[in-house]
């Protein structure tokens, strides 16, 4: 199935499907961390993801592993091993999310200028035409 004619219902719903799952920051970075560093257990993956929250996480993962994405493995050990890794499916992700990082890396900081030049403009355009304000009637 080819999603180039966007035109089709189908198609449309299959990318937003698509991207709803591997579209989040939080996809990005699990896919982008195993597929840099391999097998990986949960807390080496929470150390290496800055600011992810235990819970989102775990979330993450689950749904990684559910659209196939991502292995989990667990060892019957004391205390169980569980050891996340990427699929064939996820490991085609990994061209892709790579580029992405890269890409994010050489241009952010364009990224940020382009911000506060437009902060800037938007900020003289409100101050020149002065605050409105609503009242409320009581």
């Amino acid at each position: 199935m080819s999603l180039t004619d966007t035109s089709q219902q189908a198609n449309c719903s299959a990318m937003s499907d698509v991207l709803n799952r591997i579209g989040d920051k939080w996809s990005v970075m699990v896919v982008g961390m195993l597929g840099r560093n391999g097998t990986l257990r949960f807390n080496e993956l929470k150390r290496m993801i800055n600011g992810v929250s235990q819970r989102m996480l775990t979330l993450t993962l689950r749904n990684l592993e559910r659209d196939g994405l991502v292995n989990r493995t667990i060892y019957p050990e004391v205390p169980p091993r569980v050891e996340y890794s990427l699929t064939a499916l996820g490991k085609t992700l990994q061209v892709p999310i790579s580029a992405l990082w890269d890409w994010s890396a050489e241009n952010h900081h364009a990224i940020i200028e382009a911000r506060a030049i437009y902060d800037a403009r938007e900020n003289a355009v409100t101050a020149t035409q002065g605050r409105k304000i609503a009242y409320a009637r009581g």
